[in-house]
């Protein structure tokens, strides 16, 4: 009997496919540096004949039965086959427990994620019903997104229509009938386009023209999806959690203005929460408050101070949870000069119970310097008369923030004058602050979406594909400034501002895997050059893309006076680039988190159903099979420490899979400001440091950060909190899984950034 289909696990059928089983029994010889091409489709021929002579459709798990039996008594003349048989029987093993954890999880996985995905995106992301029970797949999830921003190119399609009278050549069709979120974001993105809420009348006539005349919002959406679903490209949090949802609050980044007053503070706190229920994050600059002690007019009392009102706001954050899916998170900023900064540096603690919810860093400029290098005084300026309260050394300023961020990892710094060096629209404001996890600097009220490319889909045959990068990177943007006008903003000053500037901020994760796949070190010369490579090649790519979209489709209303015009240049949004820490997107894309080096190449994973996994670094293990070095025992020596110190293993194979503490701080720093040099915002890194680490390491970090003219800076010796997300290896893991913050969220690669305070950036 002809075999023609296959019974899949979930009882549907498709064709069958020999090489799928020549592939499966090579690989486990592979494993061992055992058999040869000729001996795994000699396996499979003896398995096709078995399923043959059966006479029946044959089932995936019958398949792999006869794998494993036909293995165990496949001989070559000298040898049984019985280590390729073991290979292939754990791997199956292993499989069998990742399905039947995921179906714990409630996950019908359609895009066979990893574990890790299922588990991340099951907490946070794919939709649940009233009790709670999941109700759309990975793929689903994904569609939602894309039919949701994808609807937007239709709507610019029926203002050019609208406008001229005719319609755009594409490789466009019509739409079929719509849902109502897709309705939501037409109506959103006609108010954004037309200037003005749509009618009813407006609502009909523009879904007529959807559904009847051709337009390019399915054309879109299908290359949207298929960015998604490759994991070419993945969008910030809020836009996968809330695109195609009653939220529909797209954007991560926002900063919000605090004034000097009751009224002002208190409305930043409400539209906090709001911010915050919906899955964004938020930053503020404290340095306009009045100093503690301060005269208070209206009641002839005195101020608080900007610390103690920091309290309520982190307070509220502690009880408002993001959209029921992640906790909130903050920036807080104070200016160096303030009267208050002694008492701001030393805000944090070590059991990060005091401001749990903030990241905070010191607002610096190139004046500080000169007067630490001078041994000089420091004036500490009342923001509310801007006189001189007091004097206090540079240096004692200094030396407290060094002391305090070697016992707390905070506060960092922020270098503002360079921040607004390259403040692209310096005729609409001046930046103060800067989102939660650091990378986006924003004018007060503005918002930013992020999203960012997958780099370990873009080696080809051991070089970068930059024609297919650069595809994805003019997608990418498209789809960023079609966020915008989808966007569902919680508050009307937010909506006007963000409008104003229309900033993006497209990004990179899966660098170390780039490198690991390239045979680079990330503490070299060479990587430095490809980090140079791929992030000029993103930064112009995405200026000339949204110089494309600005002729299509107008300038950012700001561009009349910003550094654009300046230029010449025309620009649909005033920013383009980010780099942000891609925190769970990159575990859900199965990269390598941001532009960081892996944090541990091999981990022991405790499963719900009490069995244990060795998760390992992929390519460590192809190299390691490849070189024949490959063991089980091996990986579990190996997820003792997470990485390769210890180990017998080559030295080549040492260098090019170094961890995060085990590059000098030089590096660390080198690598951010390279991408900083081609980055429109701010690059999230995070400078890992060792316990055993000294003040002067940190100080020698954050000087360098400012020579190198980062826009910031954040170091993490590790140790330095009691809370930490991530630990190297099983023989340093201090608490047990279930003291971690959110247990199930188990993060198996990327560095701990303290940039945000749950240890990730869920961006």
């Amino acid at each position: 009997m002809e075999i023609i289909e296959v019974v899949k696990r979930d009882g549907t059928k498709v064709k069958f496919e020999k090489d799928r089983i020549t592939k499966a029994v090579y690989k486990a010889m592979l494993s061992v540096n055992h058999g040869t091409v000729k001996d795994a489709e000699n396996v499979s021929d003896a398995v096709v004949k078995r399923l043959a002579e059966s006479g029946e459709i044959p089932h995936v798990e019958k398949i792999q039965d006869y794998v494993e039996e036909e293995l165990m008594r496949y001989s070559d003349g000298k040898k049984l086959f019985t280590d390729v048989a073991r290979s292939y029987i754990l791997y199956r093993e292993n499989r069998t427990i990742i399905r039947e954890e995921k179906r714990r999880l409630g996950i019908s996985d359609d895009l066979k994620l990893s574990l890790n995905a299922a588990t991340v995106l099951e907490s946070r992301y794919l939709l649940k019903d009233m009790d709670g029970k999941i109700i759309e797949t990975p793929r689903r999830l994904f569609k939602r997104v894309a039919d949701s921003i994808g609807i937007v190119e239709g709507v610019y399609d029926f203002f050019t229509y609208l406008e001229a009278n005719l319609q755009k050549e594409r490789e466009i069709s019509t739409l079929p009938r719509l849902d109502q979120f897709q309705r939501r974001s037409m109506r959103v993105a006609f108010k954004s386009i037309f200037g003005r809420d749509a009618t009813d009348s407006d609502m009909k006539e523009l879904e007529e023209f959807l559904t009847t005349h051709k337009n390019s919002a399915s054309f879109y959406s299908e290359r949207f999806l298929q960015m998604m679903t490759s994991m070419d490209f993945m969008p910030n949090s809020p836009t996968l959690m809330n695109a195609g949802t009653d939220l529909g609050q797209l954007s991560a980044c926002f900063v919000i203005p605090v004034g000097d007053d009751i009224d002002s503070i208190f409305d930043s706190l409400k539209l906090t929460a709001k911010i915050h229920k919906s899955g964004g994050g938020t930053g503020f600059s404290f340095s306009s408050l009045r100093p503690r002690d301060d005269i208070v007019g209206s009641s002839k009392g005195v101020a608080s101070g900007p610390v103690s009102f920091m309290k309520i706001f982190d307070v509220t954050t502690e009880v408002i949870k993001q959209g029921g899916k992640r906790r909130g998170a903050n920036m807080g900023i104070l200016r160096y000069d303030h009267p208050d900064i002694m008492e701001f540096i030393n805000s944090k603690d070590t059991e990060n119970q005091k401001l749990r919810n903030f990241n905070i860093s010191v607002g610096m400029d190139s004046g500080f310097f000169e007067r630490l290098d001078r041994d000089e005084n420091v004036d500490l300026i009342n923001p509310r008369t801007g006189k001189v309260e007091k004097q206090v050394k540079a240096s004692l300023i200094w030396n407290s923030i060094i002391s305090q961020a070697w016992k707390t990892a905070d506060p960092g710094l922020i270098f503002l004058d360079e921040i607004n060096r390259h403040n692209t629209v310096p005729n609409v404001g001046k930046i103060e602050s800067t989102n939660p996890c650091g990378e986006q600097p924003l004018l007060p009220y503005e918002s930013c979406n992020l999203g960012s490319i997958n780099l370990s889909k873009f080696v080809l045959d051991g070089k970068i594909d930059f024609a297919r990068m650069e595809r994805i990177i003019r997608d990418a943007v498209r789809f960023l400034d079609d966020v915008i006008d989808a966007n569902l903003f919680p508050d009307q000053h937010i909506y006007d501002m963000t409008h104003r500037t229309r900033k993006i901020g497209l990004g990179l994760m899966g660098f170390a895997d780039m490198l690991a796949e390239l045979r680079i070190p990330y503490d070299s010369k060479e990587a430095l050059g490809i980090a140079e490579e791929v992030m000029s090649f993103l930064q112009d790519i995405s200026h000339d893309e949204s110089s494309r979209l600005a002729s299509e489709r107008g300038c950012f209303p700001a561009w009349k006076g910003s550094k654009w015009e300046a230029a010449g240049i025309k620009m649909r949004n005033s920013t383009t680039t980010t780099i942000a820490p891609t925190g769970t997107i990159s575990i859900i894309a199965d990269c390598s988190s941001s532009i960081e080096p892996y944090f541990a190449l091999s981990f022991v994973r405790h499963v719900l159903s009490g069995k244990t996994l060795v998760e390992k670094n992929r390519y460590l293990e192809a190299e390691l099979k490849k070189r024949g070095l490959y063991s089980e025992a091996l990986m579990i020596q190996i997820a003792e420490t997470g990485n390769l110190e210890h180990t017998d293993l080559p030295q080549d194979i040492k260098r090019i899979f170094r961890t995060a503490h085990e590059i000098s701080p030089d590096w660390h720093i080198m690598m951010q400001a390279t991408f900083q040099r081609y980055c429109d915002s701010g690059v999230s890194k995070t400078i890992n440091l060792h316990a055993e680490a000294t003040p002067e390491d940190i100080e020698k970090a954050y000087r360098m950060a400012f020579d190198l003219k980062c826009k910031g800076i954040t170091v993490y010796r590790d140790r330095s909190k009691s809370e930490q997300v991530l630990y190297s290896g099983e023989k340093e893991k201090k608490p047990a899984v279930e003291e971690v913050r959110e247990p199930k969220l188990i993060v198996l690669e990327g560095s701990f950034d303290p940039a945000c305070p749950d240890g990730k950036c869920d961006l």
